[in-house]
């Protein structure tokens, strides 16, 4: 073989073998949010006075400080009613239609939203079960959707009755959320505002005065624009295991009923390991004070439909709190030898909706993560820690961050510190920290008090951390009063050890330790009033103190993999592999560039050897 072709295979064989190993994590998802229909009273009643200005400037000076601190990418509109007629009796015919859409809830457009708030004179009537239907027909007709009704008084139009409208909506779709602000409002009308809210798993809020509106009104916009956000590629799961779809690793969007087993299968090489989690968010009830148990359960079987007898479970026991519960299994079988559910091949995850409370929808949505990491080549890194990271106090007066309503779009925490945010009660909200290898976490959550502490007002408190795969590895839970609430209390922390993949072998609950490098998720909760009817619900403070400690390391020596796929949103990060990977790849491009002189320089050297009288 010529020296050259010689060089050209080296090169080639060098370029196959230093191909990085993958393993799990799931890449920051581009944030959506909620298209989002703000419904503004403009009934006479809105030019009285309050605190010196009009009830009418108090609410657009609200509406313009939503408009300027919304995201560049939020989608919201604007509905009016009472702008058109007086309120006289000869013009309540016309005055009980009088609704106007004055701008559609897509991607925002502050200046011309502003002008339109500002173009609003107050005049006539109070239809709000109407206003409420034109502002669900402008929204669209699928997905997540909410809407923001500011009043100040009762419906002075019914029928249609507004609490029954809202029921209407509720039956439509579940995903179509209403909160309302009643503004300065008496017993009967905050009655209707809380059942609007509460029909439709939505928040009330009170705002006494032309102040307290301008504060409460963006914090509950912000809730609205951050309902649970599904996210995924689209697949249909199915009634057995040998004919359900196999799946890459990535995110994936279903559908399930009450009590319904669907079956996904994932191929798995020899001593590979996969991964598979499912994940519902259940809506917010319309009984607050009744509990219901909800959960998601998987179990593993062959290609077959045999059992592997690897089962998972997790379950909510308040879901109408609108909780989120995520199940995940970890299967190992590629590693073994045997007959049955063992070696490389084909294995089906059964996803069940159960348990079920028969009063949520009949279906709802279902998220799947699929991750494959690939077996061990070498060296597995450093042995498993003896303790977990300890919580340091932070001080400083926080750093504000938006927690999101999903996995797919939680609030970036930028290493340790002290964060910020005001959560609505209902609220089930996320964030998310980088752990590289060799890195742990501690972290407390403390919940404010807030004015008017009612022992018979409770709501219940709750934070769970996830790994990567959206395992949950450690929660805490209590009660809230209104008085200051420390999650976990006592001095204590939710924490884990580094991340090392030695801890998978450890005798203390190894499936539920950090144990591979990715995103790890902390959700935290605020329930809803358990006697809803006692107080207003409050947005309450919410304070993150975040420790992330630990060198980074070594990750663990994987046997090659091919990379995944463009559009594949998990995949297994290896430290140590990719930076040996990038030298290899580097000394790849300068010996190709040397191949290439060499062809040019052999080339223009025979050329010159070629006698003078040369023909073709």
């Amino acid at each position: 073989m010529p020296r050259r072709t010689a060089l050209l295979v080296g090169v080639l064989a060098l370029a196959t073998v230093s191909a990085p190993a993958y393993a799990a994590e799931q890449p920051e998802q581009p944030r959506e949010y909620t298209p989002t229909m703000l419904v503004l009273d403009a009934s006479g009643s809105m030019t009285k006075a309050d605190a010196g200005v009009t009830r009418m400037d108090a609410a657009k000076n609200a509406v313009r400080s939503v408009v300027a601190a919304a995201p560049a990418e939020a989608r919201m509109g604007l509905t009016v009613y009472g702008t058109s007629t007086g309120s006289s009796d000869a013009e309540k015919a016309a005055g009980c239609k009088d609704v106007s859409v004055l701008r559609k809830a897509e991607v925002i457009d502050k200046a011309a939203l502003t002008a339109a708030v500002n173009g609003i004179a107050p005049r006539g009537y109070t239809p709000i079960g109407a206003a409420l239907r034109t502002a669900a027909d402008a929204l669209p007709k699928s997905g997540p959707r909410s809407i923001v009704l500011v009043s100040d008084g009762i419906d002075t139009c019914a029928p249609p009755d507004p609490c029954e409208v809202a029921k209407e909506l509720r039956q439509q779709g579940v995903e179509l959320i209403a909160h309302t602000i009643g503004f300065g409002v008496d017993a009967a009308a905050r009655k209707q505002l809380m059942c609007i809210a509460q029909s439709t798993g939505g928040t009330y809020t009170d705002a006494p005065d032309s102040k307290s509106l301008e504060r409460v009104l963006p914090r509950v916009t912000a809730s609205a624009l951050r309902n649970y956000e599904h996210a995924g590629q689209p697949v249909a799961g199915t009634a057995d295991a040998p004919s359900a779809p196999a799946l890459n690793p990535g995110q994936y969007l279903d559908t399930i009923g009450r009590d319904e087993k669907r079956f996904y299968a994932v191929d798995v090489p020899g001593g590979a390991t996969a991964y598979f989690s499912a994940t519902m968010s259940y809506p917010r009830g319309t009984v607050p004070d009744r509990q219901d148990i909800n959960g998601v359960r998987l179990r593993v079987f062959d290609a077959n439909g045999s059992d592997c007898h690897k089962f998972e479970s997790e379950q909510a026991t308040m879901s109408k709190d609108g909780e989120t519960v995520s199940a995940a299994i970890t299967w190992e079988g590629a590693k073994k030898t045997g007959r049955n559910c063992a070696g490389a091949g084909r294995y089906a995850f059964q996803v069940e909706w159960g348990p079920a409370s028969t009063d949520q929808p009949e279906r709802l949505p279902l998220e799947l993560l699929v991750g494959v990491e690939p077996p061990l080549a070498g060296n597995p890194g450093p042995a498993v820690a003896a303790d977990k990271v300890a919580l340091r106090a932070e001080g400083g007066p926080g750093l504000p961050v938006a927690g999101g309503g999903s996995f797919a779009v939680a609030g970036t925490l930028n290493g340790s510190g002290h964060y910020t945010d005001t959560l609505q009660q209902g609220e089930f909200i996320f964030y998310r920290v980088r752990l590289n290898w060799g890195q742990g976490l501690a972290y407390q959550i403390r919940y404010d008090s807030t004015p008017g502490r009612d022992t018979s007002n409770i709501v219940n408190v709750e934070t769970t951390l996830y790994t990567p795969f959206r395992r949950p590895i450690v929660s805490d839970r209590t009660a809230y009063t209104g008085s200051g609430t420390v999650l976990p209390g006592n001095g204590r922390a939710l924490a884990t050890k580094p991340v090392r993949y030695a801890n998978r072998t450890a005798d203390d609950n190894k499936d539920r330790m950090a144990n591979i490098a990715g995103w790890y998720y902390i959700s935290v909760k605020l329930g809803r009033p358990v006697a809803s009817d006692q107080q207003p619900p409050k947005a309450v403070p919410v304070h993150l103190d975040l420790t992330v400690a630990g060198e980074q390391e070594p990750g663990p020596e994987y046997r090659v993999a091919a990379a995944p796929e463009r559009n594949t949103p998990v995949t297994v990060e290896n430290t140590a592999s990719q930076g040996s990977a990038a030298v290899v790849w580097i000394v790849v491009a300068v010996a190709a560039v040397l191949v290439v002189l060499l062809v040019i320089w052999f080339v223009v050297r025979s050329r010159r050897r070629q006698p003078t009288g040369f023909q073709r």
